[in-house]
């Protein structure tokens, strides 16, 4: 933490993961951060999405991070989960994805479809 403005982010996250822990319906982003995603770039992909929330003070979307989930070829997976809704999995997700991804599907419920993880 160097800045002003890096207190006011993590205060921020602070306040996202004391929602989770309240429980309720709420718009959650899991970004793959196993040994595979990270190699494939999934700590560009959580930064952007973080960034993108924090840009639009978009304060009600959970952001967290699971491991592998042993589809190593599409790295880096983002999975968004909106309330009442099934989850959509994304591969090979950038950050520019990621951006992409934040404002057609998480804020506008827009799924971007040619980004999708078909179900198998």
């Amino acid at each position: 933490m160097k800045t002003v403005e890096d207190l006011e982010r993590i205060r921020k996250q602070a306040k996202v993961m004391t929602k989770l822990r309240e429980g309720g319906e709420t718009t959650k982003v899991v970004v793959g951060m196993g040994t595979c995603g990270i190699a494939a770039g999934a700590r560009e992909t959580l930064s952007a999405i973080m960034d993108e929330l924090a840009r639009r003070n978009i304060q009600d979307v959970i952001v967290t991070q699971t491991g592998c989930i042993g589809l190593c070829e599409q790295e880096p997976i983002i999975t968004v989960e909106r309330p009442g809704e099934g989850k959509v999995s994304y591969g090979k997700v950038s950050g520019e994805r990621a951006r992409k991804i934040v404002a057609s599907h998480v804020i506008n419920g827009q799924v971007v479809g040619e980004w999708v993880i078909p179900a198998s």
